[in-house]
Parts: C-alpha cells; structure tokens; sequence
C-alpha cells in the first residue's frame, strides 16, 4: 500500500506470476498432482454496490498486486492443460486471526486504547474470512474432486459493517466500544485531504463474496464463527502486542 519502487507491476510479475509459473512447472515435474493457489479477492475488484462478488465476474483488478494476481492464475490454468496438473484458485478478503497484520492490527490497537472512532455510521457489509475458516478450506480443496479447475471465492458467511465489527472486537478484547456518528460525507472530506482515500473505502466501503460454489461444489460451511475467531485474534494480540 506504499509503494517505494519506480515499477510495482514488474516487482509484483517478478514474484507472484513467474515465481508462481516456476513452481508449478517445478511440481508437475515432480509428480505433484494438485496446486491450491491462493489469489486474492481483489482480483473482481474493490468494491461491491448491492451485487456481491461471484467466481463467474469478469475480473477487475485495480491495482499491480491484483493484476499480477490475475495473471498467475491465468498462467496456472494454461499450466494445466499443458500438464494435467490439478490447479485450484482460491480468492480470499481480507483474513483475520491470530498473527493479524495491517488495517485489522491498526483496529485492534485503536480499539484497545479506548480512542473514539467516528465510524457510526458507516452502513456498509463487508466480508471477511477467519483463519481458521480459511484453512479448512484448503485441506478441503486438496483432494475434493469437484474443485479441480475451479475458482473459490471465501468468507466467513457473516458479513459485517464496520461498526459492528468494531462492536464485536470490543466485546472480544473487554473494552467499550467508543463510535462517534460523523457524516460520511464528511469522513470521505477528510480522507480525501489527508489522501488516506483507500483508507476510507476499507472502513466505509462495502466488499461482499459469495461463497455459494464453494458450498454446492465441496459441500463446504464455515466451521467456526465470527466472534470465535475474534475471540483467538484478541487473546494471541492481548498476549503479543498490547503489553508494547
């Protein structure tokens, strides 16, 4: 999210497609039958108004990480046909759990603090997908026959806004959950002049998959919930960060 080099789309090619193109060619020499390959969300795009995300939308990627992503999977699929090796893709959102980075540590401290958020009224749905979550998916897709040459898009099945996220970490960590209502006109001003604009449409944008192939295909549910995984992320952050 902060770029520092003059070309981020050859960086991002140099890891996420040729380093990708590499081992998979690596793999299938090696007698590998199946590749899970985890993409990202953002290769549909950034956002949603009302229609959620679906494996079946044409891909969107706004940004070089994204489209390096859409490129490996591309690269993977054509693998694929040339050597019969099993290729899965997975797009994740945004993943949280214990060893949490990013926007979700900010949050986590923020609310820990006890520091008013003025976030009330974001009305927005995003979905997110648990760690816990996440990993059962994948031991599921490594030999699921029906998930070869599919593409999974992830969530807990549960999505939240903002301010109710930001609820249920409170409750998670034992801290008051201190939202301030601000307009979110007034929000989208002030990110605009701090240029903090990708700032603003992760807390008061709206990101929504549906999860519904990887439910029909695997016969796949979300084993654990919500406020249990954010029960895991708020002990380990407790335990490894809040002392600092």
């Amino acid at each position: 999210m902060r770029e520092s080099v003059a070309d981020p789309l050859a960086e991002f090619r140099m890891v996420n497609v040729a380093g990708t193109e590499r081992l998979a060619i690596a793999a299938s020499e090696a007698g590998v039958r199946r590749l899970v390959y985890v993409s990202s969300i953002k290769v549909n795009g950034e956002r949603t108004t009302g229609q959620l995300f679906t494996e079946c939308d044409a891909p969107q990627p706004e940004d070089p990480y994204a489209q390096s992503k859409l490129e490996a999977e591309n690269v993977l699929l054509r693998i694929s046909a040339q050597t019969g090796l099993e290729v899965v893709v997975v797009r994740p959102p945004l993943v949280y759990g214990p060893g949490v980075k990013g926007n979700f540590l900010l949050l986590l401290r923020l609310v820990q603090l006890g520091l008013p958020l003025p976030l009330a009224c974001c009305d927005n749905r995003r979905s997110f997908l648990a760690l816990s979550n996440f990993t059962d998916f994948l031991y599921q897709c490594l030999d699921h026959p029906a998930a070869v040459r599919q593409t999974f898009l992830l969530s807990d099945g549960h999505d939240l806004s903002t301010p109710d996220l930001i609820r249920r970490i409170a409750r998670a960590l034992d801290r008051p959950a201190r939202l301030l209502p601000m307009p979110r006109s007034w929000l989208k001003a002030g990110a605009g002049l701090l240029r903090k604009t990708d700032l603003f449409d992760r807390l008061c944008g709206s990101l929504q998959v549906d999860i519904g192939s990887a439910e029909r295909l695997l016969g796949w549910t979300p084993p654990v919930s919500v406020d249990v995984e954010l029960s895991n992320t708020a002990r380990w952050f407790l335990r490894e960060h809040a002392r600092h």
